[in-house]
């Protein structure tokens, strides 16, 4: 044994540097998107608004927001029927549940697993593994109201059932009949790209040979209210990384990746859209709700990233930036960014999707994971919204007013980052390909 405990081959995180290296040589695959947005309920919907560079953010309907600094977000519209029709015991859901259920069925559907999701469903070898915030947290404010307002015999207890941050992937389980692991992240707006880290990680080690990974998330008053009274709130649409940019803008919906193990994929005859090359992560320890102003945690769930996909900084041609449109937190990706990329930093196209359809803080990871997908497979990068000039303090390529088109790599393989930080300094980013054959 050596002077640390361990054997000659062994690692410390147990694992023999053979088995290390099998797991590496997995390749992990995505076959299937869903996605609800402020753009509708579907994964096509949501694409369809960012190509055309609009944004979805627009006054809200869901609540009174009288007493609010603001009136903005990225709410979702009404819920097609046929949405509504494919989903079991639709009106004893969370909004955050039918979110969650509705990106998940598509997402299955567009992985060619439709003639599965009959009992006994899709089987053991498959787990969810969902991100989130706010769970039925609207639902239990709407209880709450009801008491307050002496309504007591109209406060439906059935009300609080998806109070649970587990809720919404509790309930893509139920409506897919999943029966590997269930695992719910809450690490604030870190959740959606870690629990896409952790499905990818279950992958490598054999625990599943398919994953359901995404987030959802509702709007509710507490996060409304709470962002307001943190002056963090623009009282117009979002504008990630200008120098007019006073603050983010909410939004809602859900995000969903089928990920599967190459081998799977191709045992069933799908093409993949995409490959889940590597995810990293990483904590600033530096404030409750402030970023570390030079980005020294985003820097490191970045490069932690691009260690695990087997890549260097070079190899990136994009970002799909965590991009809020507050000062602190743009400022602090830049300097993560200016870190990570050194010299070529200012030359590599960045873009927000929050700018078209809000933040959706839990879930915000997931469904930028999907726009990422999409902006590989269209070999495009989607504009963020919005007039005014990029900061000059903040030397980003931001995509402006239309969509830019990728450069193909000599190899023909395109690869992008997606960042998502959160409050408490918890890092996320994952590094996604298009899809293409390669040596083993």
């Amino acid at each position: 044994m050596s002077e640390a405990g361990l054997g000659p081959t062994e690692t410390p995180s147990g694992f023999q540097h053979s088995e290390i290296e099998a797991r590496a040589r997995i390749r992990v695959v995505v076959t299937g998107l869903g996605a609800v947005s402020a753009w509708g309920w579907d994964a096509d919907r949501l694409w369809q608004g960012l190509i055309a560079g609009r944004t979805g953010i627009r006054r809200t309907e869901r609540f009174d927001t009288t007493g609010h600094r603001t009136d903005q977000a990225g709410e979702a519209p009404a819920a097609p029927a046929d949405v509504v029709a494919a989903i079991s015991d639709w009106r004893r859901l969370s909004r955050a549940d039918r979110f969650a259920a509705a990106a998940a069925l598509e997402a299955c559907r567009h992985a060619a697993l439709s003639d599965r999701l009959a009992a006994p469903g899709l089987g053991p070898e498959v787990g969810v593994f969902f991100g989130g915030s706010t769970a039925g947290m609207a639902e239990g404010e709407e209880y709450f109201r009801h008491l307050t307002e002496g309504r007591r015999r109209r406060a439906s207890a059935g009300l609080l059932a998806s109070h649970q941050l587990n809720g919404p992937g509790d309930e893509v389980a139920r409506q897919l009949g999943v029966c590997g692991p269930v695992r719910s992240v809450s690490s604030a707006c870190a959740s959606g790209g870690l629990a896409i880290a952790i499905a990818l990680e279950a992958l490598r080690a054999g625990e599943v040979e398919a994953a359901i990974a995404g987030g959802a998330d509702s709007l509710c008053h507490l996060t409304y209210a709470g962002f307001n009274a943190l002056r963090a709130v623009d009282s117009k649409p979002c504008l990630p990384f200008r120098k007019e940019r006073a603050g983010l803008s909410l939004g809602e919906g859900a995000g969903v990746l089928v990920l599967e193990t190459l081998e799977r994929a191709r045992r069933r005859g799908v093409r993949p859209l995409a490959e889940l090359l590597g995810a990293g992560a990483s904590c600033d320890a530096h404030h409750m709700t402030a970023p570390h102003p030079r980005g020294l945690g985003a820097a490191l769930a970045i490069e932690r990233a691009l260690r695990d996909a087997a890549l260097s900084s070079d190899d990136v041609q994009f970002i799909n930036a965590h991009g809020t449109g507050t000062p602190l937190n743009d400022a602090s990706e830049w300097w993560a960014i200016d870190k990570v990329f050194g010299e070529r930093a200012p030359r590599v196209p960045v873009t927000s999707t929050k700018g078209s359809v809000g933040h959706l803080l839990g879930s915000s990871g997931a469904i930028e994971a999907v726009a990422t997908v999409q902006c590989l497979l269209a070999g495009r990068v989607h504009a963020t919204p919005g007039a005014g000039p990029v900061d000059e303090a903040l030397a980003v390529d931001l995509v402006l007013g239309e969509a830019r088109t990728l450069d193909r790599p000599d190899d023909g393989r395109t690869c992008a980052i997606s960042t998502s930080f959160g409050f408490g300094g918890a890092n996320a980013a994952v590094v996604l390909a298009s899809y293409g054959e390669r040596p083993p």
